[in-house]
């Protein structure tokens, strides 16, 4: 940070950096701020009353339980894969619960969620909101900074387009208001970004804070590690435009030591995570990690807290595996190099789909706008490709930076100087806007137009992008009191909602008969048993485009 301060005064031409936002009349700006606080209440609205309806979906019982051990007993042992910011955050939100957890309790960190949420006396609705209100608050302020950096790059037409854009997107409003970790660490590496991106004017205000950011995506989750040299070129490229044009080795000199700096507090934050668990940082190293070998030798190297280093050999054990998947209608063994690039086709609005690969256009050959495109460009390229490479094709949440970034490169549009632009501009935002709304409130399954709409979502997708367990509460809304032969894929507990319910693979085949409800992701690989059930029945319903109810006869 030391060497930040020092930077040498210098002069920058307006060809270097797109000119800051003009002061604006002060009638104009409260209108401004009207469209903001209007954008994101709706967005706050959607994600609140999909928060209060869903059941737990797969991995929020899991960080929830983590989160709860985190405030009572300051130990690091469960959910290692995961660095500790994301559940502290939501921590934030328990503290204000009466939570129980038997101290003596030894299960895994699989039947830890079940045991708080179903097994101690807790409220499991209340605690999932209380996990899940700080994401949703979380996600509200990114959306601030995805407005910000539009601003900064296209004025508060090109602001207020992006948040739009981002308020709307069916897939930020399904994840952020959950209890996961996708939405924080997808923000925290755009804030980043934009705060690299901010340094090249201010390099000692912003880049401290950009470390700062950085070290929060990697310690939320450890998919942030591929934007690291990313961020680093981005705060030397920063600090090179800033000191231009003193001398060559000058600039780089500088541009280097901020980027180390910078690296530095990111570290810190990395570090501080972990203490503010256990300030003693006690750590047992959990059994059967893999070993390293080859280039992932190199991850023992980096400075990080132990359990951080084995939380990197616990999903490298993850990558280690053959995961199936299903893509566009087909069941594969093993990864779909092109899976999330299929997948975002389907789950993004056609509006913003448009939008964002036009925005992308408009920022490589607007002249005003090519400064900008390595810090929007880039980061989401790199990340796109490192998800890409790993072996979990589970859904576009692993690519949910995409619609952030896209966003930020739609407001480059409105500087197309063409009459037909802001019409055609404001024509796709409320394309996307309408299709968002009429998903409502089911999110999470959400298609575009092109693919046939949420209805259809689990014709072409699964998992996460469509059945992710949510929609417990509304099979018991719709079917309590009725005996259920129930085939489910989540992390809820059927008999805590008054589900009255068997799993029909476990009795001969013409002993079931009457409702059948099956988990949309369980039809998507189903075996030939369950084939064979579903083949002699009769679908009748769905629930929360999730669930598909069949009549056995």
């Amino acid at each position: 940070m030391s060497v930040s301060t020092s930077l040498p005064p210098t002069s920058v031409t307006s060809e270097d950096v797109p000119p800051e936002p003009r002061a604006r009349p002060r009638g104009r700006r409260w209108l401004v701020a009207l469209a903001v606080a209007a954008l994101l209440t709706e967005m706050a609205i959607a994600m609140i009353t999909t928060a209060v309806a869903q059941s737990p979906t797969i991995d929020e019982p899991v960080y929830v339980g983590t989160a709860v051990v985190y405030l009572e007993q300051h130990s690091l042992r469960y959910n290692p894969e995961h660095p500790p910011l994301g559940k502290l955050l939501m921590a934030t939100g328990l503290a204000f619960a009466d939570v129980h957890l038997d101290p003596a309790f030894t299960g895994d960190q699989t039947q830890l969620g079940r045991h708080v949420l179903y097994e101690s006396g807790n409220d499991p609705g209340r605690l999932l909101f209380l996990a899940r209100l700080p994401v949703i608050v979380l996600t509200l302020l990114f959306g601030l900074v995805v407005f910000a950096f539009a601003r900064d790059l296209a004025g508060p037409a090109g602001g207020l387009t992006a948040l739009a854009l981002y308020a709307f997107s069916p897939d930020l409003i399904a994840h952020g208001s959950l209890a996961t970790l996708d939405v924080p660490v997808a923000g925290f590496v755009l804030t980043s970004v934009w705060l690299a991106w901010r340094a090249r004017r201010r390099p000692v205000r912003y880049l401290p804070l950009a470390g700062l950011a950085l070290g929060a995506a990697v310690a939320t989750k450890m998919s942030a590690l591929a934007a690291v040299p990313v961020l680093l070129v981005l705060v030397a490229l920063s600090v090179w435009h800033h000191l231009r044009p003193q001398r060559t080795l000058r600039r780089l000199g500088f541009g280097v030591a901020a980027a180390v700096a910078v690296a530095v507090i990111a570290i810190g934050v990395v570090w501080a995570a972990y203490l503010a668990v256990d300030p003693r940082l006690r750590w047992t190293a959990p059994p059967g990690l893999p070993g390293l070998d080859g280039p992932r030798a190199l991850a023992d190297l980096l400075p990080l807290p132990r359990p951080y280093l084995d939380g990197m050999r616990v999903q490298f054990g993850f990558e280690d595996r053959v995961w199936s998947t299903f893509l566009l209608g087909r069941y594969h063994v093993g990864a779909v190099w092109y899976y999330l690039p299929a997948a975002l086709l389907v789950k993004l609005p056609l509006g913003a789909l448009t939008l964002g690969s036009a925005g992308t256009v408009a920022l490589v050959t607007i002249r005003r706008l090519r400064p900008a495109a390595p810090y929007v460009l880039v980061p989401a390229v790199v990340l796109l490709a490192a998800a890409m490479t790993g072996a979990r094709d589970l859904g576009v949440r692993y690519a949910i930076f995409v619609p952030m970034f896209l966003a930020v490169a739609a407001a480059g549009l409105v500087l197309v100087r063409r009459r037909w632009a802001p019409a055609a501009v404001a024509a796709l935002v409320v394309f996307a806007a309408v299709s968002s709304l009429r998903t409502f409130p089911y999110y999470l399954p959400y298609s575009n137009e092109a693919f046939g709409g949420p209805p259809r979502t689990h014709l072409r997708l699964h998992d996460s992008n469509v059945d992710w367990g949510q929609d417990l509460g509304r099979l018991a809304d719709r079917y309590r009191g009725e005996r259920i032969w129930l085939v489910y894929k989540g992390s809820g507990v059927p008999s805590a909602y008054g589900i009255e319910a068997a799993d029909p693979r476990g009795v001969r085949p013409e002993d079931v008969h009457g409702l059948l409800a099956v988990s949309d992701s369980a039809i998507a690989k189903a075996d030939d048993r369950l084939t064979a059930l579903i083949a002699g029945s009769t679908p009748i319903d769905d629930i929360g485009h999730s669930i598909t109810i069949y009549h056995r006869p």
